[in-house]
């Protein structure tokens, strides 16, 4: 049996995938999920599961002390959220927790990935012609969940206390922070298909934006060269490394899915506030997260989302393979066959 790993958010969008190339690269494989998780991507045999509870470090310890793994990779995490405190109690203490019972109880660990966000960096670099984001600028968050994951690469970076009740200890961290990720079982990007398939492409904005997008796949190389390679305690941005106008994901739907017509409406950005704030309300009354609310209005609005990848190809060995016209291929068959369009 190879080297022993445990991946958080093993339920979700990207922590499937890795869970998925933890097997194919035979180690063994330990799946964090919650009791009411599923595990529709999660049917293989192999698969151990171990049930977390992040509100807790203490419980969080006992669970963790029973098995040392080798590697671990933090994927846990909400992206959005009815009630903005909720990132805060999902992604900033969960994480906070989580490390802190890791430091404790993870005598021999190797590696700690977690899975961070371009959007920590908020609306920077805005004024054109666009600059890239660097790894060097100062963190200007402008949403809940980027604020909230911010705290929580704080949270990482911390000291934290050891089994021998010492405070010198510190997680053997990597920190990607890749872009705009999407692929097969990803549903916000889906329903961008989803509305084309409709007949109606909506964008927002008449300011020039530019896009960056990272396939999943891409990401999951990221994590796996980052167990291996790369200095600790480190931050790496993760793109495609090529950069879209707002309307090229669109197009190239609208190629896969045969050419439907269409109806292609450009908005002010005041009419985006106003459908982010009615999805909002709708979310706090029923309790259902909708795809647009206050928190992604300003994640939507932003401008520039071009940042340096240098440094993850020149220290991880990272070169994305999937660029966007073959991702949207790959998206819009997957789709399909899985029933969704």
């Amino acid at each position: 049996m190879g080297k022993r790993i445990l991946i958080t958010g093993a339920s979700g969008f990207i922590g499937s995938f890795i869970v998925e190339e933890a097997l194919e690269r035979g180690m063994e494989t330990w799946a964090a999920i919650r009791k009411n998780s599923s595990r529709e991507y999660l049917q293989d045999p192999r698969i151990h599961f171990i049930e977390l509870d992040f509100s807790d470090t203490n419980q969080l310890y006992e669970r963790l002390r029973e098995v040392q793994f080798d590697y671990i990779v933090h994927a846990a995490g909400v992206t959005k959220c009815a009630d903005k405190d909720d990132f805060f109690r999902v992604n900033t203490a969960g994480t906070a927790h989580f490390a802190e019972a890791v430091c404790r109880s993870q005598q021999h660990l190797e590696r700690f990935v977690f899975l961070s966000s371009l959007s920590i960096f908020g609306a920077i670099r805005e004024q054109m012609p666009y600059g890239e984001i660097k790894d060097t600028d100062i963190p200007q968050p402008n949403t809940a969940y980027g604020k909230s994951k911010l705290e929580a690469e704080k949270a990482i970076m911390s000291d934290h206390v050891l089994a021998d009740g010492s405070t010198k200890g510190g997680l053997p961290y990597v920190i990607l922070r890749p872009t705009g990720v999407y692929g097969p079982r990803e549903k916000d990007y889906f329903l961008m298909a989803k509305s084309i398939k409709q007949h109606v492409d909506f964008s927002v904005g008449y300011q020039r934006q530019d896009i960056t997008f990272v396939y999943v796949d891409d990401v999951v190389q990221a994590v796996f060269l980052a167990l291996e390679r790369g200095d600790r305690q480190k931050a790496y941005f993760l793109t495609d490394g090529a950069v879209y106008s707002s309307s090229d994901f669109s197009q190239l739907l609208h190629q896969e899915l045969g050419c439907p017509w269409w109806i292609r409406i450009k908005a002010p950005l005041f009419v985006l506030r106003l459908v982010c704030s009615v999805g909002d309300f709708i979310g706090r009354k029923t309790g259902k997260v909708s795809a647009l609310n206050n928190d992604k209005y300003h994640i939507l609005r932003q401008r520039n989302w071009r940042c340096d990848i240098t440094a993850a190809r020149k220290e991880l060995g990272y070169e994305p393979q999937i660029d966007l016209a073959e991702g949207a291929r790959r998206c819009v068959e997957w789709y399909k066959k899985a029933g969704w369009l």
